[in-house]
Formats: C-alpha cells, structure tokens, sequence
C-alpha cells in the first residue's frame, strides 16, 4: 500500500507538455479504490475531461481545495463491480427523482456523473435516507411523463434549442436588465448586489456564445450521424475530429455557468428577499430561480442523454463502416 506522500502530486513542478500525461500514468498505476491527489495552481478541469473522454467514468474526482492559491483534487479509481448508476443515469430515466436530488442541493445535471453514494458522502449527507426516497417514488406510478430518453437525437436536439434555448434567449435580456437596475437602485444597501450583477453579466455572455457553438457545429453533426446511421452511409469527416471534443467543451462551460448561479443563490442566501426589496427586486430574484431550474433540466437533457448517446452513436458507426 502506498504512502500518502506518495499519492500527492504537485504538477506545478513538472513541464506543461509532461502534465496530463504524469497523472494518466500515476492513475494506471493506482489499485482500485487508491487514490491519487494532485497539487495544482489552477483548476484543472480540462484535465478531468480528458480522462473521462480517454478513461472513461472510471474514477472519482473530488475538490478538496478549490483557490484562489491552490487547486487540490482526489482522484479515486473506481472499484470494479460497484455499478450503482449515478445521479444522471438516474435523472434520465425517472426525471421525478430531480425533485429529491434538488431538496438535498444534490447536482444532477453538472455533477451527474457520481453515484448517489459519492455524492452523499461528498456533501455530508445520509445515502440511507435518500435512497429510501428514491425507492418510495418506484412504488408510485407515474401519469405521463415525458419520455426524453425515448427520443431520436435529432428531434431531443430540436427540443432543446425550441424550448430551453428560445427560453434563455426570451428570458436573460430581461434578467440582465433588472439585475443592472436593482444594484443601481438598491446596491449601497446591500452590497451583494453588484457581484451579482456581475455574476449574470457572466452568465448572459457565456449562454449566448455557448448556444450559437451547439446550433451551428454541435447539433447539426448529430444530427448528420442520426442520418448517417438511418441510410447506412459513411459520413463525412468533421474538423474537430471526434464529437467528443465539442461536447468536453459544452459541459465544461455548463459548468461555469452553473458555478455563477450557484455563486448567486449563494449571495443571495437562497433568493431571500431584503425587508426594503421594491417589485423589481422580487421579479429579479424569481427569474433567476426560475432560469436556475430550467438550466438544471437542459443541462441534464444534454450532459446525461445527448451527449452519452451521440458518442456512442458515432463510435458505432465507426466501428460499422
């Protein structure tokens, strides 16, 4: 058994060429459920994507620091025959289980890819008690619900740039506009206010950029594999490659636009509203609940059902043709 000494790597030491290449091999190295913690001076989330892209979900990745000086992440390789299906695999196929993981700030959409038993024990909560929730919603049946993972890849694309793309593009000028107004109006008072500001600021040019890359590369190259696979025909090279690069950099800019709205509600102390917050104020905080939720569910649609299915659908046809 290794030290602990001996599982820390501090990559600011090495040469940028040698980075991500050390931690791979450190990680083969590892046993399962060994653990490997890298020292870094900023986060290292690209590093994440590539080994998930070239390891697969085979590992654990835990912040134990998060800056401003020093990024310390654990990195777990997962123990062989633990199939518990993560928070994503569960969100996908009953979306009525959101509910709980969002009563308990559990992040199913961003952090999907950890179990219900990593999260639990990442936020200091009872697995026992929620997995007895989440049992009591299997013994309930439900009506009609939607059946988004039933979907062609080609109409759950269309479904989300009709419905949460046209819902952000109607929806965050307006945001931007009450949030400029209330910290011009209220901000002497109450100084969390232009952070805030700031935050969506983040956030409305970060979602309008992120959008045009999936309407214009992202959607229609899935689309195009949809086709491909339906008529049997070879398709045609892209010029990133693989559909994993592009979804590597959808889902990391998910994440730092989820990171701003958590930083807000956070600011915000969960959208309580002050004793002298005026109608404008109170609108401000309920469109931002409100975007909150709806970025939660097209995230999940994309990081948990569009994005696993369009990789395996082009790895297939690779594999076919």
């Amino acid at each position: 058994m290794r030290t602990v000494t001996e599982n820390i790597l501090n990559v600011t030491l090495l040469e940028a060429r040698q980075k991500h290449r050390t931690v791979f091999n450190r990680f083969d190295e590892l046993a399962e459920g060994e653990s490997l913690t890298i020292h870094n001076d900023h986060d290292p989330k690209p590093l994440y994507y590539q080994m998930l892209a070239e390891r697969g979900n085979i590992f654990i990745w835990d912040y134990k620091e998060r800056g401003p000086q020093w990024w310390k992440v654990k990195i777990t390789k997962r123990v062989s025959g633990e199939n518990d299906e993560t928070l994503g695999q569960i969100a996908a196929k009953d979306l009525r289980k959101v509910e709980i993981f969002r009563k308990y700030g559990l992040d199913f959409c961003c952090g999907g890819k950890k179990t219900v038993k990593e999260a639990c024990r990442d936020n200091g909560l009872d697995e026992m008690k929620i997995e007895q929730e989440l049992q009591q919603l299997d013994r309930i049946s439900s009506p009609h619900p939607i059946p988004y993972n039933d979907w062609s890849l080609d109409f759950l694309s269309d479904y989300i740039v009709n419905s949460h793309h046209s819902y952000v593009k109607k929806n965050l000028p307006d945001i931007r506009a009450y949030a400029e107004k209330v910290m011009q109006v209220h901000g002497n008072r109450h100084a969390e206010l232009l952070p805030i500001y700031h935050l969506v600021e983040e956030v409305y040019s970060e979602m309008m950029n992120h959008m045009v890359k999936e309407e214009r590369v992202l959607f229609p190259y899935i689309k195009e594999l949809v086709v491909a696979k339906s008529n049997s025909q070879p398709l045609q090279a892209a010029h990133f490659e693989t559909v994993q690069n592009p979804i590597n950099m959808m889902e990391m800019e998910h994440e730092a636009v989820g990171e701003n709205l958590a930083q807000i509600r956070e600011l915000s102390n969960n959208y309580s509203l002050p004793e002298d917050a005026c109608a404008s104020y109170s609108l401000l905080y309920q469109m931002l609940n409100e975007f909150e939720e709806d970025l939660q569910l097209h995230v999940h649609l994309e990081n948990n059902i569009l994005f696993p299915k369009a990789l395996k659908l082009e790895k297939d046809h690779v594999k076919n043709n």
